[in-house]
């Protein structure tokens, strides 16, 4: 890609494969709201739009607050024990960094939780700056973060690219009118992914070195 200056990327599914902590947090929450546990499938689908999306459909009505505090507690100390970066990923953004591009994280995880990932992973030296979701009105696929970290970066829409790993981002993307590349490492089919048209669908996170 030519003139490319800053490339944003998605946390969840893209850089930091966190499932089995979301799930051990999800079901452990469950249990202590007498609410039904999901299985690994279920629980992998909703996630994207943040935890209080992630946790309502499965709650009694009035449930969700308590459900998010047992959530949140419990998520603090999974998110270390069970998070790991995905294979290759330190490696690109060794190379990215050193060849001069901006990065910068946009994420529908609340802030909290995503520095707490990024800190305990040794991601933070890599990012220009991390915008979560819990800080706008709106979170993905409404295309605001990205344009507000381009606008905070200092870049144009034709020189962005956004790498996530849903449909919802591909739709942020377009939104956006940066170019998308999505990897299928997240928690959308490729079919999902391929209604949305993004620019480009890999397998994992060390063929973006092919497209920038």
């Amino acid at each position: 890609m030519k003139k490319v200056k800053l490339i944003i990327f998605d946390l969840d599914g893209t850089l930091i494969n966190a499932y089995p902590a979301i799930v051990r947090s999800f079901n452990y929450t469950m249990a202590k709201v007498q609410a039904k546990a999901q299985s690994v499938r279920v629980i992998k689908h909703a996630v994207g739009k943040g935890d209080s999306s992630l946790l309502e459909p499965y709650v009694s009505r009035g449930k969700l607050d308590q459900a998010l505090l047992i959530y949140r507690k419990h998520h603090r100390v999974s998110l270390k024990k069970d998070s790991r970066v995905f294979k290759g990923v330190y490696k690109v953004l060794d190379n990215l960094k050193k060849n001069g591009y901006k990065m910068a994280v946009a994420s529908n995880r609340p802030t909290e939780f995503s520095l707490i990932l990024i800190r305990y992973l040794k991601l933070k030296k890599y990012f220009d700056y991390i915008l979560c979701a819990d800080k706008l009105k709106k979170g993905k696929p409404d295309p605001t973060i990205l344009k507000k970290i381009m606008r905070r970066i200092g870049v144009k829409p034709s020189e962005t690219v956004y790498v996530g790993d849903m449909a919802l981002d591909a739709q942020a993307g377009r939104r956006a009118r940066v170019k998308t590349v999505i990897l299928t490492t997240g928690s959308s089919s490729k079919r999902e992914i391929l209604a949305q048209n993004p620019a480009y669908i890999i397998p994992g996170i060390k063929g973006l070195l092919k497209i920038i």
